[in-house]
């Protein structure tokens, strides 16, 4: 069953109503530190997914989130209200939590008009059933990462962690990314990849060909027989070499898609 205020896992019910597209995203690791790529976000969010009926988050959407009381600081205030003109708009919004904020709950939900899914999660569009993942879970060789995983989404330890005051949450969220950048600059993250087992189980599972997922910043189109996998890019407009995008699916079919070059002109 969902958890309380979350959509369900299988959203068979909202299948498209019209000709207009449906969109992915993920991993825009979004914080006040990376100003360029919260600039592409408010691009694609105006502009690019303008003529959209859905569009779909699947994971890491902030860089770290800590509790929907974040929504007290001007940062997730700004996120949150511009996320809710999509509702505004018409246009449907579902965020999964990923790894880096898979506190996300349903406050959040209410203040950007979305509608919370589980991890995984399967719709149906334009005559395809598709499996949605964050894709963490699906990188099963990393055996210390995966029990990292279970231990931190245990129910009991979130709501101790929950009940600390907000200052207390936000250092130590602070001192875990000071130390993970005097590791590695933000993007030279090295992520561990999805197994093939791993895959195949979660295809068979859902009875779906197509899966779309992000986490492990290594975008691409994976045929697995007669199935495809698309692993949707990270966005990071702040170092190196520009990049983001997203997935668009229509009546023509899926595709990937950089963000446009006017959204590159307004971030330089």
């Amino acid at each position: 069953m969902p958890k309380p205020g979350s959509a369900s896992n299988d959203l068979m019910s909202n299948q498209p109503t019209d000709a207009r597209p449906v969109y992915f995203i993920s991993d825009l690791h979004l914080s006040a530190a990376i100003p360029s790529t919260v600039a592409a976000f408010r691009h694609f969010i105006e502009i690019t997914a303008n003529d959209a009926q859905a569009v779909y988050i699947l994971g890491d959407l902030f860089e770290y989130w800590i509790g929907d009381d974040m929504l007290v600081t001007p940062f997730a205030k700004e996120i949150s209200a511009q996320l809710h003109t999509l509702t505004e708009r018409g246009i449907q919004l579902y965020i999964m939590p990923g790894n880096r904020d898979f506190l996300l709950g349903t406050h959040l939900a209410q203040a950007a008009g979305a509608k919370m899914l589980e991890d995984p999660s399967i719709i149906y569009a334009f005559g395809v059933r598709i499996t949605l993942a964050h894709g963490d879970a699906l990188c099963t060789a990393d055996r210390f990462y995966q029990g990292f995983r279970k231990i931190v989404r245990c129910r009991a330890l979130q709501r101790f962690f929950l009940s600390w005051p907000l200052p207390w949450r936000l250092a130590l969220a602070a001192r875990i990314r000071a130390r993970s950048r005097a590791q590695k600059r933000p993007h030279e993250r090295i992520l561990g990849d999805v197994t093939e087992a791993a895959v195949r189980q979660l295809f068979a599972q859902h009875g779906t060909t197509t899966m779309i997922h992000g986490h492990t910043h290594r975008p691409a189109q994976h045929q697995h027989g007669t199935a495809t996998r698309w692993v949707l890019t990270d966005w990071d407009y702040d170092h190196g070499s520009p990049r983001g995008g997203y997935l668009k699916l229509d009546q023509s079919g899926m595709m990937a898609w950089p963000l446009e070059s006017s959204a590159l002109r307004h971030i330089g």
